[in-house]
């Protein structure tokens, strides 16, 4: 298969027709060879307009929701991003294009050996590998210019808003109860934290995010 075709097939067909023009953003998905990122066997469904399985239950996202989030966060190259969930390393290395440094976040130990390998081989030498609760990000790193959650959330905690930097943003796709989702931009002022709805998406959801039972009498 001639991957770097489909690459530029999947850029030309799925993300320049849905309204992403930013020329970084767009360069390093261009840049960045996805199916390394995926199990030998899978490496054909690399560049599909749909998230991929990484085993674990884990997925890739989708590349038009991902570009979308990614133009949507207007990353510069002075930044420091924290990359929620970042699988197998595919995230990490597309956002270590766009920023100064990305801190790395995953749960899952045989991901997160898989992502430190391949961001190794690609010689991607901005990326900190972290691994813990995701739900939990990485204060030890922040305060944090970007956070980019990985997978669909049903709420995002405030430990992770709380690790925002002044202007700092945080995107994610929140599911509401009904199964939709809404890609969501949080944007962190003073003490206050503004957020507003993007644009609809469906996505594979991130381990840990379950929304917390409220009661009332």
């Amino acid at each position: 298969m001639n991957y770097a075709a489909a690459r530029r097939n999947m850029v030309h067909g799925q993300i320049l027709t849905n309204r992403v023009t930013l020329p970084r953003v767009i360069q390093a998905l261009e840049d960045v060879p996805r199916e390394l990122f995926l199990p030998k066997q899978l490496r054909s469904q690399a560049y599909i307009d749909d998230d991929v399985d990484i085993g674990g239950g884990r997925y890739l996202m989708e590349p038009m929701f991902f570009a979308r989030l990614l133009q949507a966060a207007d990353i510069q190259a002075s930044e420091v991003v924290l990359d929620v969930g970042c699988g197998s390393g595919y995230s990490a290395a597309v956002l270590a294009r766009l920023a100064s440094t990305v801190v790395a976040l995953e749960c899952d130990d045989e991901l997160a050996s898989r992502a430190n390998s391949l961001l190794a081989e690609l010689g991607v030498d901005t990326v900190a590998l972290v691994k813990g609760p995701l739900a939990k990000g990485d204060a030890a790193h922040g305060p944090y210019d970007v956070i980019l959650l990985e997978g669909a959330v049903e709420e995002v905690p405030t430990q992770l808003t709380d690790q925002l930097a002044e202007g700092g943003r945080l995107l994610a796709v929140v599911s509401e109860e009904n199964g939709l989702g809404r890609a969501t931009l949080f944007l962190r002022v003073g003490d206050q934290l503004a957020h507003r709805v993007l644009f609809d998406a469906t996505i594979a959801p991130l381990p840990g995010f379950q929304r917390v039972p409220h009661f009332s009498l």
